[in-house]
C-alpha cells in the first residue's frame, strides 16, 4: 500500500523555521522525483520545490528561493523541506508528491501557519 505521510507542520512566528518530513512506503522511493506543494485557502495549489531521484538537482519557486531547502534520504525513504525566514504568506497546507512515469502519489498534507 502506497503511503506518503507528512509531518513537522505547526504554528511559527514570522522569521522562524520549520522542517517538514514526508515518509514514503509501498513503492520504490529512490526512483521517484519528489516535490513539495502548498495550498492556501482560496488559492491554487503551488509547486514549492522539486528534487530529482538521486538528489542531484533541485528547483524552487521564486517565492521561496534562498529560504527553503529540499533534500532527501533514499535510505530512509524520506524527503524533507527545511523552511527558514518564514513569512505569513507561507501559511498553507504543505503536501508531498511522488512522480515516476505515469505514477503520481500524494500525501494528505501538514498545516503550516506563520503568525505572530
Amino acid at each position: 500500500q502506497v503511503q506518503l505521510v507528512e509531518s513537522g507542520g505547526g504554528v511559527v512566528q514570522p522569521g522562524g523555521s520549520l522542517r517538514l518530513s514526508c515518509a514514503a512506503s509501498g513503492f520504490t522511493f529512490s526512483i521517484y522525483v519528489m516535490s513539495w506543494y502548498r495550498q492556501a485557502p482560496g488559492k491554487e495549489r503551488e509547486l514549492v520545490a522539486t528534487i530529482t531521484s538521486t538528489g542531484g538537482s533541485t528547483n524552487y519557486a521564486d517565492s521561496v528561493k534562498g529560504r527553503f531547502t529540499i533534500s532527501r534520504d533514499n535510505a530512509k525513504n524520506t524527503v524533507y523541506l527545511q523552511m527558514n525566514s518564514l513569512k505569513p504568506e507561507d501559511t498553507a497546507v504543505y503536501l508531498c508528491d511522488a512522480k515516476f512515469l505515469n505514477s503520481d502519489f500524494w500525501g494528505q498534507g501538514t498545516q503550516v501557519t506563520v503568525s505572530s
